[in-house]
């Protein structure tokens, strides 16, 4: 019988190896970059086994998905309560709340297998983080999740159905963060009138992570209005 593996160790195989950590994302992580760490390791292993990451995403994860996903920190107010909905495997919500270790940070995700994985994560981590498991727009999940700031997104779906799905957890004042790719931050201008019948204000693109190279990106952030 072969013996059990540790899902917090490293895994290097033949066609995945786990990418070495770039000095900026030491900078970014600060005191988590040894948890961050792990989590690439984690993604590349059992997140790649699972189908949570494809192989050829691997050589990317610092990059295109942590960085990336931390890159939204400049966005969000310090000590906000963040529901990260449709988190997946983990992003952006992980890399943020290492990023940010100030924020209350809640995982919302209605896949058994993609569940499993963010609790063996925040196991091996020993994060404070939780986890619920549903869709956004269920109200159990948001009586569940309960008073939010943020929250947060990344690739769930167009910003009027992401909003619809997220209109529970939006009390007024409360502010959604997207991270989208360029296409969709230039249809953002267009779809202002649509968004604010929903009940949104304040709607606009921010630049983040100017300093991160690639992992630059986008978010559009927008605020719920008063009802």
């Amino acid at each position: 019988m072969s013996s059990p593996v540790d899902p917090a160790e490293p895994r290097e195989d033949a066609d995945t190896a786990v990418p070495e950590m770039p000095e900026v994302a030491a900078a970014v992580f600060g005191a988590a970059a040894p948890a961050a760490a792990r989590y690439v390791a984690m993604l590349a292993g059992d997140g790649v086994t699972r189908g949570l990451i494809g192989p050829r995403e691997v050589p990317r994860l610092w990059d295109r998905h942590l960085l990336n996903s931390a890159a939204l920190a400049e966005a969000v107010p310090h000590g906000a309560r963040v529901v990260d909905v449709g988190s997946g495997a983990g992003l952006p919500g992980i890399p943020l709340g290492l990023a940010r270790p100030d924020l209350t940070l809640t995982l919302v995700e209605p896949m058994a297998r993609r569940v499993e994985f963010l609790t063996d994560v925040v196991t091996a981590l020993g994060a404070p983080w939780r986890i619920v498991r549903g869709r956004a727009e269920e109200r159990s999940v948001v009586r569940a999740v309960g008073p939010v700031d943020v929250v947060t997104a990344r690739a769930v779906a167009p910003l009027p159905r992401l909003v619809g799905w997220c209109r529970g957890l939006l009390a007024p004042g409360s502010q959604l963060i997207a991270l989208v790719g360029e296409r969709a931050a230039a249809e953002v201008p267009g779809l202002v009138p649509e968004l604010e019948a929903a009940g949104m204000r304040d709607v606009h693109t921010r630049a983040v992570g100017g300093g991160l190279g690639a992992a630059a990106t986008t978010v559009v952030v927008m605020t719920r209005g008063a009802r």
